[in-house]
């Protein structure tokens, strides 16, 4: 994405640009002129002040155009960069939210909330400083070279000579500009990244004893982005000194010019004289202030650049059809077609699952630590987007059907099911958004869910208020909230992440009993691990790497994956432990 390419789109800024420019020049010529002419009457002709009243009120009033002017030049400038980063805030702020989890399972999100804050901010000077100079440098350049040509065309051809020194030494510097700018950028999105996952881990770090290890960390990463930042600058002063050398190597030129044909050969007015002395550094101004802004340009292209690849990177969106999905009782059909996914490359993927799962059926999946199991229910789930094959429902690819109509028929449980600030009836409700829901639904869901002997000890009842994340309530209290979801949204289609970790055998009993319950309505695919919950499934995933190493059933993969067969003989002697 070039800014060039946006600034052109914005035509109307460019033109009134383009506009305030031109009065811009030609103030300043008439600037020049009235000085001049104010000077020869005073001090040449030696006239009284009476005779140039008028042209010192029209210099003020000349004074006062070109500054207002300027002010509605740079304002105009102000305008089209706000528009600009307003855009590409949108733009980022769009690719998020369309897909939450998509954004989430890449990169730290640190990065991000810079990226939308500071990188956009720095697109600011493109539009703010350097475009807006570029058009006035541009058109009052050459007001006032044609102004110099008029009166003396020795001190144009000069001013020809010596011009094109500042944009040759412009993009010299502006290249390595533009490098040690894109340096600075990833050094400023490493250190946000990095600071903000420290805070999010900082009871973890605490705990073991890694707090001054990850200060010393992020002062290294503060270290090194104030290194890319002093680098950024000492460029920035280099091109300062370079333009004003230019700039006084052609002012001097053409006084030392002037002055030899004005004193020497007497060949020139002293009013053509004057005057070119007067236009001359306003010429070499214009020229320097684009250089000057055109460092910061630099440092804009950078951020532009950096937001078009995070842009422009896939992510995975997911774009849902309309179709409706059966209002048949029974759940769905399940087929997964070569289903892949990747994190990104040199990340953790999944290849080539091929599997049915026909309606009420038991499915475990199962294999090592990080093989992919949660990946693949995620899949299933339709919060990730296959990067290759495909998942069909009732014969028909997921991502034909309409969102609502998908999830309105499964529910996903957790390790950690997530509890929202509020009661711990807004909670179970959730699973009904905008359904009424009786007293005694409520009461039923609660009873088979386990929660009624909680419920019964709070004196607010299902009306007791709970903090973010569940502050206040167990794990295995959490887990019987979500249970209760299920059981009230009774859906055909029911995932389980391996949910009994960590729960006491009070919870895990009452999770197993609603498993055969719920069981008998819908579908039911279990990330496990417990011995019993595998051996009652009526097919087993086993996973290895990513990758579908067997399909069957318990006896069935006994005898045909080894690998099962080694996961269960070490589950068997640590019970028999």
């Amino acid at each position: 994405m070039q800014l060039k390419d946006m600034a052109k789109k914005q035509k109307m800024g460019t033109y009134s640009l383009s506009f305030t420019a031109f009065v811009i020049g030609g103030m300043t010529v008439t600037q020049a002129l009235l000085i001049v002419s104010i000077v020869k009457h005073i001090f040449l002709e030696e006239k009284p002040f009476s005779a140039v009243t008028l042209q010192l009120v029209a210099l003020l009033a000349v004074f006062t155009v070109r500054g207002l002017f300027t002010y509605i030049h740079g304002k105009i400038g102000i305008g089209m960069a706000s528009k600009v980063k307003r855009e590409f805030r949108q733009s980022l702020i769009t690719k998020y939210t369309n897909n939450p989890i998509q954004t989430s399972i890449k990169g730290q999100s640190g990065k991000r909330v810079t990226l939308i804050t500071d990188v956009v901010d720095e697109i600011d000077p493109y539009f703010s400083k350097y475009y807006p100079q570029r058009i006035l440098s541009s058109i009052v350049s050459l007001i006032l070279l044609t102004a110099v040509f008029w009166q003396n065309w020795v001190s144009g051809v000069i001013m020809v000579v010596t011009a094109p020194l500042i944009p040759i030494f412009m993009i010299i510097i502006g290249k390595k500009t533009e490098k040690k700018a894109n340096e600075q950028l990833e050094k400023l999105t490493a250190l946000a990244g990095k600071f903000l996952d420290s805070l999010q881990g900082l009871i973890t770090l605490k705990l073991f004893g890694k707090g001054s290890e990850e200060a010393a960390n992020i002062k290294t990463s503060s270290m090194d982005y104030r290194t890319a930042t002093m680098d950024v600058l000492k460029f920035a002063f280099l091109s300062s000194l370079v333009l004003e050398l230019i700039s006084m190597l052609g002012i001097a030129l053409i006084a030392f010019e002037v002055g030899l044909r004005l004193v020497i050969f007497q060949n020139i007015s002293f009013f053509a004289a004057f005057f070119v002395l007067a236009i001359a550094p306003e010429f070499y101004k214009t020229l320097k202030d684009v250089g000057s802004a055109f460092h910061a340009g630099k440092g804009s292209m950078a951020a532009a650049k950096k937001i078009s690849q995070e842009l422009e990177e896939s992510n995975q969106i997911i774009q849902w059809g309309n179709e409706r999905l059966s209002d048949a009782a029974d759940p769905p059909s399940i087929q997964l077609n070569n289903l892949s996914f990747s994190y990104g490359e040199d990340y953790f993927s999944l290849q080539n699952i091929n599997a049915t799962f026909e309606p009420y059926s038991q499915i475990a999946i199962v294999g090592p630590s990080g093989s992919g199991k949660t990946s693949l229910l995620h899949l299933i789930a339709g919060l990730y987007l296959p990067s290759t094959g495909e998942m069909l429902i009732n014969n028909q690819p997921l991502f034909t059907y309409d969102e609502r109509e998908w999830f309105d028929k499964l529910i996903y449980i957790s390790q950690d099911p997530y509890i929202f600030s509020g009661t711990i009836k807004d909670n179970i409700l959730i699973a009904c958004p905008g359904k009424e829901i009786s007293e005694d639904e409520l009461t039923y869901v609660i009873e088979k869910a386990g929660l009624t002997e909680l419920i019964d000890q709070l004196e607010d009842g299902t009306n007791t208020y709970i903090g973010e994340g569940g502050r206040g309530l167990s794990g295995g209290e959490r887990q019987r909230i979500a249970l209760a979801r299920a059981f009230l949204k009774r859906p055909q289609i029911i995932l389980f992440d391996e949910p009994t970790v960590g729960l006491d055998l009070y919870t895990e009993g009452i999770l197993q009993k609603s498993i055969e319950e719920l069981s008998q309505n819908a579908t039911i695919i279990t990330v496990a691990h417990r011995l019993h919950t595998i051996k009652r499934a009526d097919c087993i995933l086993y996973l290895e790497n990513g990758t579908l190493v067997g399909k069957g059933t318990h006896k069935e993969l006994l005898e045909n994956t080894h690998d099962y067969m080694t996961m269960i003989e070490e589950q068997q002697g640590d019970v028999a432990g």
